[in-house]
């Protein structure tokens, strides 16, 4: 069955809602429109990703579950609210991407590792609070569906932190110091679109791997750490 039905990498997007997002929600909102846009013009890469947008701030929204983006008209708006709390995030992952891969396998698909793309643009507010639960997360024997998570930085995030985030160290990007938030956004955006098309294409081929693009304006944070 799996066979007939294809393999499928689910891809979450994880960003940050807080109050310190105000003046740059709008490009990320912008952004998200375009990579929606750029799907529908790849619809052989869209076929192979099934995506969701999450929202943190103290609490976690699930904008839209893990669907399949040629059959969404728009996609939901993000907003800001509260605080930085990392931990409701990883949370809600830690039960829900188990239940999103048994659901695709239930339909007959062969389902690639998934991936998380993490934005923030601060430090966590709950120090000491999320590191276990990130950890029962991406710990392969605790949650055999632990996802590769390629975590971003812009304005107060620190390298150190998004190094910790991220399940590789090539996967920890944090904007160049100077540049401006809603450009690195913009540039986020921009990247996201190329990794979810170019590892679309892949699960559709023979390699079957996650593409990860490195959003210009961006260097990897170990090499500021």
């Amino acid at each position: 069955m799996a066979e007939t039905a294809g393999r499928v990498l689910p891809v979450y997007l994880v960003a940050d809602e807080s109050v310190s997002m105000t003046p740059v929600v709008g490009e990320l909102n912008a952004g998200l429109q375009s990579l929606h846009d750029a799907l529908l013009r790849e619809p052989l890469a869209a076929a192979k990703v099934r995506f969701s947008i999450i929202g943190f701030s103290d609490d976690v929204i699930v904008h839209s579950a893990l669907s399949d983006l040629r059959n969404e008209t728009a996609l939901p708006q993000l907003s800001v609210r509260a605080g930085t709390a990392y931990g409701v995030a990883f949370s809600l992952l830690v039960d829900r991407i188990p239940a999103d891969v048994r659901a695709l396998k239930r339909e007959g698909f062969a389902v690639h590792r998934p991936a998380v793309f993490f934005l923030s643009d601060g430090q966590p507010t709950d120090p000491g609070q999320w590191e276990p639960v990130y950890a029962e997360l991406t710990d392969r024997e605790r949650t055999p569906t632990a996802p590769n998570i390629i975590a971003c930085g812009i304005g107060e995030a620190r390298a150190e932190t998004i190094l910790h985030v991220a399940t590789r160290p090539e996967f920890a990007f944090v904007a160049t110091p100077g540049v401006e938030v809603g450009f690195a956004i913009a540039e986020f955006c921009t990247a996201l679109t190329r990794s979810v098309i170019r590892s679309g294409q892949a699960v559709g081929g023979d390699t079957a791997e996650l593409v990860v693009e490195r959003p210009d304006s961006f260097r990897m944070a170990v090499d500021v750490v």
